[in-house]
């Protein structure tokens, strides 16, 4: 069975990032029994700001402790969902940095973006396709979208509208279908 995480994307103390992520997967275990579904929380893992002398696609090796970390489970999985936040028309510079340390970790898996934000979060997402493309990374085309102005309460409770579980799910079998076809590149 497939291992798929999703994949937090804020650090903030403040943030709503995690109850974004935890709504999806409660649905994605309530909705799809074809893989195993994980949280990965980045803010976890405390990684620090993205500050290697070496760049991660030229080496394997992961000296500091954290990263190191974050490494063993990026691997150990075989699709993503990143839940991101759209700050100032982009991801944040946690999730950022969390994807920078990385590289061989992320070649030939699946992943589906939920995004969110006052404008949907599209800013965000658009920016994530061609950094995750670069590494590999197959993004489904389902795409999900949340609006700060009617899928939260006073912008700080999740309520999502009842019309996104369609969204979801497509999203979901996508990336569960590409992640085990994807098993088989990885696996040459």
């Amino acid at each position: 069975m497939v291992k798929i995480g999703i994949i937090t994307g804020s650090t903030r103390n403040s943030r709503v990032n995690l109850q974004v992520a935890e709504w999806i997967l409660e649905f994605a275990k309530a909705h799809n029994n074809n893989a195993e579904f994980e949280l990965v929380d980045i803010k976890e893992f405390d990684l620090p700001r993205f500050d290697e002398v070496i760049p991660p696609i030229a080496t394997d090796d992961r000296p500091n402790p954290n990263v190191k970390r974050w490494s063993d489970k990026v691997k150990e999985l075989d699709g993503f969902i990143f839940v991101t936040p759209e700050y100032n028309k982009a991801v944040t510079g946690g999730l950022k940095d969390a994807i920078d340390y990385l590289a061989s970790e992320f070649f030939h898996k699946a992943a589906g973006i939920v995004s969110y934000g006052g404008q949907l979060g599209i800013s965000a997402s658009v920016m994530m396709r061609p950094m995750l493309g670069n590494l590999k990374v197959a993004v489904v085309g389902p795409q999900v979208t949340f609006s700060m102005n009617t899928d939260f309460e006073q912008m700080s409770t999740f309520k999502p509208a009842d019309y996104h579980t369609d969204s979801v799910n497509n999203m979901l079998n996508d990336v569960v279908s590409w992640s085990k076809a994807l098993q088989t590149v990885r696996n040459k």
